[in-house]
């Protein structure tokens, strides 16, 4: 089992910034990816980034030039930094953990954009 522990998230104003941190605890595995899905309301949880134990990200196309991942390996822990924020990134953030055993899914945190 791989536990998840989120913390960050909250409201803030449109153009502003929140980091969004998830650390992971328990059968970690030597290869894995670690990384933020967000999904609204009534559509289905998409991806926001990921990023592998080798520390080689990977955004979606709406995130870029926005968001940034980065991991710190011997901790288990990734930050989702999230710059320009815009109504449109209102949305329940998710930590995932995914190796060859475990697809593991934290509590989620809330992040709204709004003035």
């Amino acid at each position: 089992q791989v536990q998840l522990v989120e913390s960050g998230g909250g409201l803030v104003q449109p153009g502003g910034s929140l980091r969004l941190s998830c650390a992971a605890s328990g059968s970690i595995f030597n290869i894995y990816t670690m990384g933020w899905f967000r999904q609204v309301p009534g559509k289905q949880r998409e991806l926001v980034a990921m990023i592998t134990n080798e520390g080689r990200p990977n955004y979606a196309e709406s995130v870029k030039g926005r968001f940034t991942i980065s991991g710190d390996a011997a901790k288990n822990t990734v930050y989702l930094q999230m710059n320009s924020l815009a109504p449109i990134d209102t949305a329940d953030y998710y930590c995932n953990y995914r190796d060859l055993i475990y697809d593991s899914w934290g509590q989620g945190t809330q992040v709204t954009v709004s003035s």
